[in-house]
Order: C-alpha cells, then sequence, then structure tokens
C-alpha cells in the first residue's frame, strides 16, 4: 500500500474496538498539513550599505533599499548592525545616548509598516534605550505582517581599539532565540557573536534555518596592511564554520565604507564583503568590498535536511560530556 490507496477490505472490524465512521473516511481524506509539512523556501536578502549620523536620512535610505531587495524576490531582508547612525562606538561620548530610541519607537511603526506593505519579514538592528542609563544593541524582527515575531539583544559586547562597545551597551539577558515567522523560523545574532560557536549552536538547536549576522566590522587603517586579510578571512571562516556544524544557512550583513566620527579616531573602514553561506559553509552570495548592494540567496529546506542526513553533527553531539562548557577555563 502507497499514499492513501487504503483498500475497504484491510480494514478489520472489530467489536472490543468499533471504528466509526468518522474514523473511517478520515482515511480516504487528505492529511492535514502539519505547519513543519507547510515549510517552503525562501529568499533572504541582505543589503549593504553606507549610513551617516542623521537617523531621519538612514530611515529613508534604508526604507528604500528593502523595497529594491523586495522587488527582487526577497522573503526576509536584514539590514546592519545599528542602522540609524554611524558606528558611533569608535569614542567614548555620553552624548551618543541621545542616538538611542526606547521600544517599538520611530524604528518599529516605521518599518512595522514597511513589512506589512511589502509581505516580508524585517531584521532591524537598532539602538535600544531599555531605561535611563540601561541600553543594549538590538534587532526586532518583525513579521509579514507587521507584527513583532521577537527581539534579540546582543549577548557578546566587546571592548577593543575604536570598538568601545562596553561603555555603550548591557549584555542581553533574554538569552538566544530562535523566531517563528510566517516565512520561517530564523535566528538573529549580531556583531560580535558571530565569532562564538555556543551562540550559533543555541540557537540553531531551537529550530532555526538560517542563522543572521548583522554586522559593523571593518579595518583599522593602520593594520590593513598587515592583518586585514587574515583578519576578513578569519571573520568569514568562523561563520561558514557555524553553518558547517549545524547544517544550517548563515547570512552577514556588514555595512560598508569609512567612518571618522571624531578626529581622536583613526577611523574604520568597514570590510562590507557580507555574504550568505549553505549548510556545507559553501558562498551562496557575496558582496564587494567597498560597494552598496543587495545580495539574495534562497533557503533550500530540502538541501538542508539532506546535509543534515549524510552528516548528522547532531545526532552525534554527546551532550552527557559537555558540562564543562559552562566553566570559564578548565585549570
Amino acid at each position: 500500500m502507497t499514499g492513501h490507496a487504503l483498500s475497504r477490505s484491510k480494514i478489520k472490524r472489530d467489536r472490543t474496538c468499533p471504528v466509526s465512521i468518522v474514523s473511517i473516511i478520515s482515511l480516504f481524506l487528505p492529511i492535514k498539513l502539519t505547519n513543519s509539512m507547510k515549510n517552503k523556501n525562501y529568499n533572504i536578502a541582505l543589503t549593504q550599505i553606507s549610513l551617516d549620523a542623521t537617523p531621519e536620512v538612514n530611515l529613508k535610505k534604508c526604507q528604500e533599499w528593502i523595497r529594491k531587495a523586495a522587488r527582487q524576490g526577497a522573503n526576509v531582508v536584514c539590514l546592519p548592525e545599528l542602522y540609524s547612525s554611524f558606528y558611533f562606538c569608535q569614542s567614548e561620548n555620553h552624548d551618543y545616548f541621545d542616538l538611542a530610541e526606547p521600544l517599538h519607537n520611530d524604528s518599529y511603526k516605521a518599518f512595522s509598516a514597511l513589512a506589512a506593505e511589502l509581505g516580508v519579514v524585517l531584521i532591524v538592528p537598532f539602538f535600544e534605550k531599555r531605561a535611563a542609563g540601561l541600553y543594549h544593541n538590538s534587532a526586532y524582527i518583525i513579521d509579514t505582517d507587521g507584527s513583532e515575531a521577537g527581539l534579540y539583544r546582543k549577548m557578546h559586547i566587546p571592548d577593543d581599539p575604536s570598538y568601545y562597545e562596553k561603555f555603550y551597551f548591557t549584555p542581553g539577558d533574554i538569552g538566544f532565540k530562535a523566531f517563528d515567522t510566517k516565512v520561517g523560523k530564523i535566528g538573529t545574532l549580531i556583531c560580535w557573536d558571530q565569532w562564538y560557536p555556543e551562540g550559533a549552536r543555541i540557537t540553531a538547536l531551537q529550530g532555526a534555518e538560517v542563522l543572521f549576522y548583522p554586522t559593523a566590522i571593518g579595518w583599522h587603517p593602520h593594520e590593513k596592511a598587515q592583518y586585514g586579510e587574515k583578519q576578513y578571512d578569519a571573520w568569514r571562516t568562523v561563520q561558514r564554520g557555524h553553518a558547517v556544524a549545524n547544517g544550517i544557512f548563515v547570512a552577514a550583513c556588514n555595512r560598508v565604507g569609512f567612518e571618522k566620527p571624531v578626529e581622536s579616531s583613526a577611523g574604520i573602514e568597514f570590510w562590507g564583503a557580507s555574504f550568505i553561506a549553505g549548510p556545507q559553509g559553501e558562498i551562496l552570495a557575496q558582496a564587494s568590498h567597498d560597494k552598496e548592494e543587495i545580495i539574495i540567496a534562497e533557503v533550500d529546506l530540502t538541501l538542508m535536511e539532506d546535509v543534515r542526513r549524510n552528516w548528522p553533527f547532531l545526532r552525534d553531539r554527546r551532550i552527557d560530556a559537555y558540562g564543562d562548557i559552562t566553566k570559564r577555563f578548565i585549570d
């Protein structure tokens, strides 16, 4: 027997276990699809753009680029980290806290309306003011109807030359999350998170099909000649590793251009090079180092299933032996 070609003669009536008419009829009806069976492939897009000091200008620009991506067939569109301003963390300046906004304020209202208009999922990274003196580096996940599918707060906060994020951001306290959307189940982490396999794994274990990494990363001008290629290669390699280790799609969305907001800073040359990798780490789409552009790739769920069947890393994990991972260091 295959499919629903079940002969009526095969139905055995048992007085101790009567078969109702409804249950018999149901054998001949199409199976009701579960949510997982309804899942279809979808297109994801990254908008690699330059950003300036004016939130209103950046908002309008991002809306225009999202419209472009939707016209090209994108179902999910991701913006770079801290979309609404220049990368202000190059210096420690209390005035820059004024760039932050409360939850569900201007950014949410504008992008919620746009998501509903275009019928796309949006990932909108922004500077969140949670309370007086309490700020996060966050991202909205906005569903196709304009509703909030979720919120992510950056967990790993760096403190490096020209990346003085610990001065501005409190580490996220809502954990690593995968978000159900009407398109698919996606995970969102932010920039410095992209170096940590633990965050990628935990998000993947919640069923995410794609890991998005909105990003602001680049070269210090005085380091580029000596270290630049190694730095860039390490960044791309570690994220491709997340794709391989979890059998998942990974999408890193960087900004582009040179920014030097204060004279005391040497500036940062954001290296662009946004990319989308498949579940074997293969590069599906790659942006340039120096141009504003949109890259798009398909999330092929059949491919993801096939890769995981052949490389069953999740099956073979020794979860009984990983307790020490929660220690800072094993002395």
